[in-house]
C-alpha cells in the first residue's frame, strides 16, 4: 500500500463504544451536583408533578439545566433525540428510564401557574445571597433594566404584546449584579420600565433581603437608566439608605440652567479612549421636594475611533450620592472619598451600558423565542432559563480561570469546553470519561475535574 493511500478512509463500520461529541457536559454535570441547584428548585417545587410514576422532578429539573446549557436547540422536540444518545445519557449520568421526552417535558410546564414566580425570584435571590457571601463585596452595585424579548415572528402567545423596540414580545424587569440576573419579573410586552409598583417592589425586596442575609451595613448602589427616571423611585432610594446613580431628563429649563455655568465650572473626564466637559449642578424639576447632586456631560470631539463604546454622547447624571446624604455619609471612609469625586459618578454611569451585556448573554445562552401559548408555562419556561443562566456564569468564575475567559459568552463555551469527543468506559467498580491527551493539555481537564467537584454549596434557608 502505498504513502498516498495508507491513512484514506475506505470502509464504515457501528462501534459498540459509548461515544459521545459533549463530553465537556461532564464538568457541568459535576458542577451542579455540587452546588446542590436542584435541591434548591426541589424546596419550591417538590409537588409540581402529582404522581410518583415516570421522571421524577429532580432529574427533570437537572435535564432542562443541561438542556439550555448544551444550545443545540431551543425546540421541545429535541428531549425526544436525547431520549435516544446512549452517549449523551451517559455523559449526564442519567438512567434511559428516567430520560425526558418532549412529552413529559410539556406536561411539567402546563403544570406551572402564573403564582409560581414568587417561587423562582425566592431562587434567584438564594442564589443572589449564596454569591454574596462568596465573594463579599464591601458595595453592591445594582442595575435596574427591562429586556425586550422579540417574539415577534412567533404564533400568537398570551402576553405577547408590542414593545418600544416596535415589535411583539415579552418585558420582563431585571435587577442586575455582576453579570448576573438577581431578580426578575416576567411582564407582558407593553409594561414599560416604570410601570406599576414592578420597580418599587424589586427595590424594597432586594435591600431588605442583602441587609437581613448579608450584611446589615453594607453599602448598596442602583443604577437606572431614563426609563426609570421618576422622583418617586429616587426618594424611595433616599427612604431606604441607598445610593443611586441615575440618567436625567434634559428639559428645557435644565438646558438653560446649564447654559447659564460659567465657563470656569466646566472640567474634564478623561479615560485613556475619550474626554468629556462636565460641569456640576443641582437638579430639581418644578414639583420635587428636593434638588439632586447632578452632572451635565458632553464630548470634546467626535472622533469614532476614541468614543467609548458603552458611552451616550450628552447625558445628565443624577445621583444622591452627595455630601450631608446618609446614602453617603453612612459609607466608610474611604468609599465615601471615592464617590465624593465627580470621576467616580461618571465612569459607572458609563458602565450601565456594559451592564446591559447579560441580556445579550441570556438571549446567546437561551433564547429569546418562548415555546409555549399560554403565558404561565412561558413564564416557567424564562424562569428556568434565568436560573441556568446564573448557574452557567457562576460555572465560568468558579470553574474556568486560566482555561478559558470569564467573560466568554456561551457559544464560546460551547464550542470549547462543552463541545468535546469523549468516549464513557464502564468498568466493574467505576465509569471512565476518557479524551484525547491535546484535550486533556489544552483544557487543563484535571484541574477543571477538581474545581467542579470541589464548588461551594448553596446554603438552602428553611
Amino acid at each position: 500500500m502505498s504513502e498516498t493511500t495508507r491513512g484514506r478512509i475506505n470502509k464504515l463500520e457501528v462501534t459498540d463504544d459509548t461515544l459521545t461529541s459533549r463530553g465537556g457536559l461532564a464538568f457541568f454535570v459535576k458542577y451542579v451536583e455540587a452546588i446542590g441547584i436542584v435541591g434548591l428548585l426541589l424546596s419550591k417545587f417538590t409537588g409540581i408533578k402529582k404522581s410518583i410514576k415516570g421522571v421524577s422532578v429532580q432529574n427533570l429539573f437537572l435535564q432542562l439545566l443541561y438542556f439550555f446549557l448544551d444550545g443545540t436547540s431551543r425546540h421541545m422536540s429535541y428531549f425526544d433525540e436525547l431520549q435516544r444518545e446512549e452517549g449523551y445519557r451517559a455523559v449526564v449520568e442519567m438512567p434511559e428510564k428516567q430520560m425526558a421526552s418532549s412529552h413529559t417535558m410539556k406536561r411539567l410546564f402546563r403544570a406551572f401557574q402564573i403564582f409560581h414566580a414568587a417561587a423562582f425570584r425566592w431562587v434567584l435571590k438564594e442564589l443572589f445571597v449564596w454569591r454574596l457571601k462568596l465573594e463579599k463585596p464591601r458595595v453592591v452595585v445594582l442595575t435596574l433594566d427591562t429586556m425586550v424579548m422579540d417574539n415577534d415572528e412567533a404564533v400568537k402567545r398570551e402576553g405577547c404584546d408590542p414593545t418600544y423596540k416596535k415589535v411583539k414580545g415579552f418585558q420582563p424587569l431585571h435587577l442586575i449584579w455582576e453579570g448576573k440576573i438577581v431578580d426578575a419579573i416576567f411582564r407582558r410586552g407593553k409594561r414599560h420600565s416604570n410601570y406599576g409598583n414592578d420597580v418599587a417592589k424589586i427595590i424594597r425586596g432586594i435591600v431588605t433581603l442583602i441587609r437581613s442575609r448579608y450584611d446589615a451595613s453594607v453599602s448598596i448602589i442602583l443604577r437606572l437608566d431614563a426609563g426609570f427616571f421618576d422622583e418617586k423611585n429616587f426618594a424611595l432610594c433616599d427612604q431606604l439608605g441607598i445610593g443611586f446613580i441615575a440618567t436625567g431628563k434634559v428639559f428645557p429649563a435644565i438646558k438653560q440652567q446649564v447654559a447659564a455655568l460659567p465657563e470656569k465650572d466646566w472640567k474634564e473626564y478623561d479615560n485613556g479612549r475619550q474626554v468629556w466637559s462636565y460641569a456640576r449642578f443641582p437638579y430639581q424639576c418644578e414639583k420635587w421636594a428636593k434638588a439632586y447632586r447632578a452632572m451635565y456631560t458632553r464630548p470634546q470631539y467626535e472622533d469614532e475611533q476614541r468614543v467609548l463604546d458603552f458611552a451616550r454622547p450628552d447625558n445628565i447624571i443624577l445621583s444622591n450620592l452627595a455630601p450631608g446624604e446618609p446614602s453617603l455619609e453612612n459609607m466608610p471612609r474611604d468609599l465615601r472619598d471615592y464617590w465624593r469625586h465627580d470621576e467616580s459618578l461618571i465612569f459607572h454611569h458609563h458602565q450601565r451600558g456594559a451592564d446591559e451585556l447579560p441580556h445579550r448573554g441570556l438571549k446567546e445562552f437561551g433564547s429569546e423565542q418562548l415555546p409555549f401559548k399560554r403565558f404561565a408555562a412561558n413564564q416557567a419556561y424564562y424562569y428556568l432559563m434565568v436560573v441556568s443562566f446564573f448557574v452557567f456564569e457562576c460555572f465560568k468564575r468558579d470553574t474556568l480561570k486560566e482555561i478559558l475567559p470569564i467573560p466568554s459568552y456561551a457559544t464560546t463555551v460551547r464550542r470549547k469546553l462543552i463541545d468535546v469527543a469523549a468516549k464513557v468506559v464502564r468498568t466493574s467498580h467505576e465509569v471512565i470519561l476518557k479524551v484525547s491527551q491535546a484535550v486533556m493539555d489544552r483544557l487543563k481537564l484535571h484541574t477543571l475535574w477538581t474545581r467542579c467537584r470541589n464548588a461551594s454549596p448553596i446554603p438552602i434557608s428553611t
